[in-house]
């Protein structure tokens, strides 16, 4: 008898480290304490000790906050603001001071919302004194959205008159939203200082943060349509006819103020 034949039942000797040849459709035979070799796409299991896929999931989609494509980094942040981990939150901090896309910024936003105050606002209240324009922009606008008011003493005036107007803006919007109750008059008055700066946008801006705080603005606002400065009376005058007929639009106010400018004449006095 040769060696490739072999009687029937009888099984192929096998030397020192040779293997044990399977036919089709048939499984290894397992020694004790030996574990299952994984095909493609399998998951290993967990041990004690190990990380839940949720994490790792999490972790995952974090690292492509850095991704190249804009909606690669959205679907991230939408993805750790879904699972929100407090371990994350520094490190989203730190991303919306460099993120360049104003979308991702949002959602950025959003998933720090989805986080605890007291996790998120001491770390923002941090970026505040950032020397990048952009942290401090970026984490007035979150601290806006949380509206949690232990961040209010961190809203000072350097912030309200920051010579960055995205800042500035930021400022202004997160000033309206965490001011206690009785200080309106106060802020107010750090408010009318800007009055009369920058472009359309930054004016609006200013007018509706003033708008917002109610009829505390008011006397800030009548003696500033007075001032010597033909910038700022235009827009106290355009702040106030806005907050009469807000339906009538900023253009419209702007254009009325002009007016008034021209022939001495305000609301007040017919």
């Amino acid at each position: 008898m040769t060696m490739s034949e072999r009687r029937p039942g009888q099984e192929h000797e096998q030397g020192p480290g040779q293997e044990h040849e399977q036919g089709p459709g048939q499984e290894p035979e397992q020694g004790p304490g030996q574990e299952p070799e994984q095909g493609p796409g399998q998951e290993p299991e967990q041990g004690p000790g190990q990380e839940p896929e949720q994490e790792t999931y999490a972790a995952r989609a974090f690292r492509a906050l850095e991704a190249a494509g804009p909606s690669a980094r959205v679907q991230a942040a939408l993805a750790v603001g879904t699972n929100p981990e407090p371990r994350f939150v520094g490190r989203l901090v730190e991303r919306c001071a460099v993120e360049p896309e104003f979308h991702v910024r949002e959602m950025l936003t959003w998933a720090l919302t989805r986080h605890s105050p007291s996790l998120t606002v001491p770390k923002l209240v941090g970026e505040l004194r950032s020397e990048r324009a952009q942290a401090r922009s970026q984490a007035l606008h979150t601290l806006s959205k949380i509206g949690d008011r232990q961040a209010w003493p961190a809203i000072t005036r350097a912030l309200l008159t920051d010579a960055d107007d995205e800042v500035a803006r930021a400022a202004w919007r997160a000033a309206v939203v965490l001011v206690p109750e009785g200080e309106e008059p106060a802020l107010a008055a750090v408010l009318a200082t800007q009055l009369g700066r920058g472009d359309r946008e930054t004016r609006l801006s200013l007018s509706r943060a003033l708008i917002a705080l109610g009829e505390g603005t008011m006397p800030t606002l009548r003696a500033a349509m007075t001032d010597s400065d033909p910038r700022v009376r235009q827009h106290a005058i355009a702040t106030e006819r806005l907050w009469c007929d807000p339906d009538a639009g900023f253009e419209f106010a702007v254009e009325e103020a002009k007016r008034v400018a021209v022939l001495g004449t305000t609301s007040q006095e017919g």
